[in-house]
């Protein structure tokens, strides 16, 4: 750590955390340093472990926030896990401040019986699979069912229902791991259904990502015009918002196109509230309870072996800090932490675990410059500085044997990659075992 006057520790390396490094590092008035703490040994956090594989051109936005951990004033620690190898309260002796940005890494669960069978899975555990994280077991899932529904109506819903219908050459042009490859090259789902509690105009998927469908290989996309019924709630919400006015359009175009390819069929089915998974010794169907506008509930039982919930996140939050568990955040007050009714000194927070996961990839910016304002505010208000130690917590680190990745060794685990997917004729393939990214990381 340099002699800098301001020193901060960001928690977390995704686009919120980078974004507030970035905010921090280039004041140009105030001689600022910045580490990231990041748990993984690698950087970018929902940027490479959350966005879809095959959209590659959003995930492009990592070399922004690469140059962002390169700039002179901020210094990656990842593998470095906040509460375990270090404390908050350790944290706030070193630095001025401290921003937490460890986003919303846990699912929400349905609460409704059988949610624990064999089979029935949250879609945070297969992204994080699919996308090659080192917490995901490389034979989680096996895709032995013939039909797959995915509940929820956002993007990640819509991610991960492409995936499974993704052929072996076009995942092979993503960084997915060769094992995922394999076992969706062999998947037996050939039906995928996409579920919605509510109607079609409160689907929060956007209308570019449900375009895609039709552009899949050899896929059916079918969409009961029924589900479509233009219930005076649906036509009041296209009428007031374009964008909605738009994706009713696509849905309407699916649902009139008849048929197309044959290799796998995506099925959208609207006003189905869960109610019960069932099954034996594992899935093999879901309960539901059809409603549409004007007419009586139906119940119905949706058969399959494979379910994948993608019903919200939440925040997990960090050792030390409040959070509220109902919504999944750290309570602030404009982005300062609050303990109760204490207002916790130099503490910040910004990104998801903030305010909740909501927004794109750029909101994240916003939100970080929001919070960074309100650090340099403080700091010109307050009557004396912060008491620190004069510790570099890399120190500390290095005491307890912390095996951290510096910048540097992460691009050797990012020239690794590269390495690795040159002998099966691709760009790049993940390492998604933790051992071999720190044995890559040490490399000389």
């Amino acid at each position: 750590m340099n002699g800098a006057a301001f020193r901060v520790a960001v928690i977390g390396s995704g686009p919120s955390g980078a974004y507030a490094a970035q905010e921090l590092s280039e004041q140009t008035d105030l001689d600022v340093s910045v580490d990231v703490y990041e748990r993984l040994p690698v950087p970018f956090g929902l940027v490479r472990y959350g966005v879809a594989p095959d959209h590659q051109r959003i995930k492009s936005i990592v070399g922004l926030l690469a140059d962002i951990f390169a700039h002179p004033r901020v210094r990656f620690l990842g593998n470095v896990q906040v509460g375990t190898d270090i404390t908050v309260a350790e944290l706030r002796q070193h630095y001025d401040a401290v921003v937490v940005a460890c986003g919303a890494s846990a699912d929400r669960s349905l609460s409704i019986p059988g949610e624990d069978l064999p089979g029935v899975c949250s879609a945070t555990d297969f992204v994080s699979w699919y996308s090659g994280h080192p917490d995901a077991a490389v034979d989680r899932f096996a895709l032995t069912a013939e039909k797959a529904v995915v509940i929820g109506l956002g993007n990640v819903a819509l991610d991960v229902a492409r995936m499974l219908c993704r052929t072996p050459e076009e995942l092979r042009r993503t960084d997915v791991p060769e094992h995922v490859v394999d076992v969706l090259a062999n998947s037996s789902i050939r039906e995928i259904v996409i579920l919605g509690r509510r109607g079609p105009a409160y689907a929060k998927f956007s209308n570019k990502e449900l375009g895609e469908f039709g552009e899949l290989s050899d896929v059916r996309v079918q969409v009961d015009s029924g589900d479509l019924a233009d219930d005076e709630d649906a036509l009041r919400r296209a009428q007031e918002n374009p964008l909605t006015r738009r994706m009713l359009a696509t849905l309407r175009g699916y649902a009139d196109s008849g048929p197309q390819g044959d290799r796998r069929t995506v099925r959208f089915a609207f006003s189905r509230t869960p109610v019960a998974f069932v099954g034996d010794d594992s899935v093999s169907g879901l309960e539901v309870v059809h409603q549409r506008p004007a007419k009586t509930a139906v119940e119905e039982l949706i058969p399959a072996g494979f379910f994948v919930r993608s019903v919200g996140y939440r925040g997990l939050g960090v050792p030390g800090l409040p959070l509220d568990p109902r919504s999944g955040t750290i309570p602030h007050s404009e982005g300062r932490v609050v303990d109760g009714t204490e207002v916790l000194d130099g503490v910040y927070v910004t990104g998801w675990i903030k305010r909740g996961p909501s927004g794109v990839i750029g909101t994240n910016k916003q939100d970080a410059a929001l919070t960074a304002a309100g650090i340099l505010e403080d700091r010109k208000r307050a009557t004396r500085p912060r008491q620190k130690t004069v510790v570099d917590p890399m120190d500390l680190l290095k005491e307890r044997r912390v095996e951290f990745v510096e910048w540097p060794a992460w691009q050797r685990i990012d020239a690794a990659e590269e390495a690795e997917g040159r002998p099966v004729g691709r760009a790049r393939v993940k390492l998604h075992e933790r051992s071999r990214m720190l044995a890559a990381a040490s490399a000389d």
